[in-house]
């Protein structure tokens, strides 16, 4: 329970984002954020596991834990922040504790989380679907181009 007063409590509400799903750590979540590179902005997708989460309205935050070529990254992102553009959950993990910074110091097979399966298995139809409907847009840009060229190419003629 916050110890906020009811209007703010009212106010953070209406600005908290629906459209994150309910992940804790322990989980397997794919972050999608969009980065500056060189006055361009793109999409990178971070995935790894969730070590922390704090709070889950307009102030929470949470940890994502990822090990790339024996280096351990980590960020720190906020869930109101407009950076990040999506998060998907991968998979769930079955851990006993609420921050998982022990993880730091374990390598290889020591710092595998054991999985919970039944969701792992919806996780992954989830993930099937979204890249058959991925596959479906890039499928109707596709068309959508051949059109414009064949329209730009009658219009010469």
């Amino acid at each position: 329970m916050s110890h906020a007063s009811p209007l703010i409590q009212e106010l953070e509400q209406e600005l908290v984002r629906q459209d994150i799903p309910e992940f804790r750590p322990g989980d397997t979540i794919a972050v999608h954020a969009l980065i500056s590179e060189g006055g361009k902005e793109r999409v990178q997708v971070f995935e790894g596991v969730c070590i922390h989460r704090k709070y889950k309205g307009l102030r929470g935050s949470f940890t994502v834990r990822k090990v790339t070529d024996n280096i351990g990254v980590e960020r720190v992102w906020s869930l109101a922040s407009p950076r990040v553009t999506k998060i998907e959950l991968v998979a769930r993990g079955r851990v006993r504790r609420a921050k998982l910074y022990y993880l730091r110091d374990r390598r290889g097979n020591a710092a595998r989380i054991k999985r919970k399966v039944g969701d792992y298995k919806s996780a992954m139809a989830a993930l099937e679907a979204e890249k058959a409907e991925k596959a479906e847009a890039k499928k109707a840009r596709k068309d959508r181009k051949k059109a414009k060229r064949k329209k730009k190419k009658d219009a010469k003629d």
